[in-house]
């Protein structure tokens, strides 16, 4: 059954805006952050109305009511990324779950010697913390190529590349080029090489139905604000036998069994992370979010964004002076159309469309070795979601024609 657009439009109240020039908003900058349903705001607001408290800690109502309900949405995310709620340490996004692994799992685990494989697709966050460590401990890190004619890893540069690797990272969807990653194949050989994998969800989740146990990857991180969800949570989901790998992180309250004058001992499981006051409010947004979520098929809202993309992208190759990084057409696309104009700079570009009320991103999205690769310094990028209409889509691509055509 074909999606209710419209009906789903209604859950954003964002939607309605119009911009300070008077112009309507168009959202496409969905890929840097989702807008929110009503009822998310509704699940927060009602936690800090009613019963705004903290959890594990106290016994009076409102604590037990708060306790209640973020273990409630633990479970509920949980069961939506096809896992069991212990398999699931809350963080404040896909960068901390990362971070997590790299501080967690690999300074526990990996010394000087070992390989950790990445690719030229990664963000920043499943960068940066790989460079330091190779620094620290100095271990070893690879780069996987893309083929810049196709905008698809190299595999056969993968398949050397995780021989003898302790760990292998890479993104599920890319947030510039809007690739799928052919991840079931790369978890395969890096398993057969003895490796464990950590998949960066963060752009695969708006898109597709990621079922952690049947991926079979030793952790994933997740956001939630891509996927309808609040700002400021995510998730690492993580195999049992790796989690019991990891040494503490972040440490003080909540973390200990006990604590005294000659030293510390450490809880299990998730709880071993999950120091401090906890994401509450965001936890329980979160979980409204996967609840609004799982009332569609993934399958038909890939299509729906995919249709909307393949349309787009169609339509600006044929404006002059437009290029295209990768193939918003193909069917496994996430719906991201990354584009330059030949002499229209990317962020003069960015405010023009602003003016007609379209969002679009602009810059280096924290993939500065994609840009090298690529052989640019930023690009634009509009990023469609479950809310956006073709409508939308052709007053944008009639918008940046009359903006080519007259600032070209």
């Amino acid at each position: 059954m074909a999606l209710d657009i419209e009906a789903i439009r209604a859950d954003f109240p964002i939607l309605k805006r119009r911009l300070p020039n008077g112009k309507q908003l168009v959202y496409f900058d969905n890929a840097a952050t989702s807008q929110k349903p009503q009822c998310v705001i509704d699940a927060m607001t009602h936690y800090y109305e009613e019963y705004n408290s903290n959890a594990h800690r106290s016994n009076h109502t409102l604590a037990d009511e708060a306790t209640t309900a973020l273990e409630n949405a633990r479970a509920l995310i949980a069961t939506y990324f096809g896992t069991s709620p212990d398999r699931l340490i809350y963080t404040s996004g896909a960068t901390e779950a990362i971070n997590l692994v790299a501080y967690a799992w690999a300074r526990e685990n990996l010394g000087e010697g070992d390989v950790i494989v990445l690719t030229e697709m990664e963000h920043h966050a499943d960068i940066v913390p790989w460079q330091q460590l190779s620094i620290e401990r100095g271990i070893e890190v690879r780069y996987v190529p893309i083929d810049i004619e196709s905008f698809t890893l190299d595999m056969d540069a993968l398949e050397v590349a995780v021989a003898d690797a302790s760990l292998v990272c890479v993104v599920h969807t890319s947030n510039v080029l809007g690739v799928r990653n052919p991840i079931e194949d790369i978890i395969e050989m890096s398993h057969a090489a003895g490796a464990r994998v950590l998949l960066d969800c963060a752009q695969g989740a708006p898109h597709e139905r990621v079922n952690f146990d049947q991926l079979g990857a030793d952790f994933v991180a997740i956001s939630a604000h891509k996927m309808a969800g609040p700002t400021g949570i995510g998730c690492l989901l993580a195999k049992s036998d790796a989690m019991e790998q990891m040494g503490p992180f972040l440490t003080g309250g909540l973390v200990i069994k006990s604590v005294s004058t000659e030293g510390s001992t450490f809880q299990e499981g998730h709880a071993r992370f999950e120091t401090g006051t906890p994401r509450i409010a965001e936890a329980i947004g979160w979980g409204a979010a996967v609840e609004w979520l799982d009332q569609f098929d993934m399958r038909e809202v890939h299509e729906h964004i995919n249709d909307v993309a393949s349309w787009t992208a169609a339509q600006m190759r044929e404006i002059p002076g437009i290029s295209i990084y990768g193939e918003p057409e193909r069917e496994d696309s996430s719906g991201a159309v990354s584009f330059l104009h030949e002499s229209i700079q990317s962020l003069d570009l960015a405010l023009l469309l602003d003016e007609g009320g379209f969002a679009v991103r602009t810059g280096h999205h924290c993939a500065q070795p994609l840009m090298d690769a690529l052989g640019v310094p930023s690009t634009n990028r509009a990023s469609f979601w479950i809310y956006n209409t073709m409508d939308e889509a052709e007053a944008f691509v009639e918008y940046l024609q009359h903006v080519v055509e007259r600032f070209s």
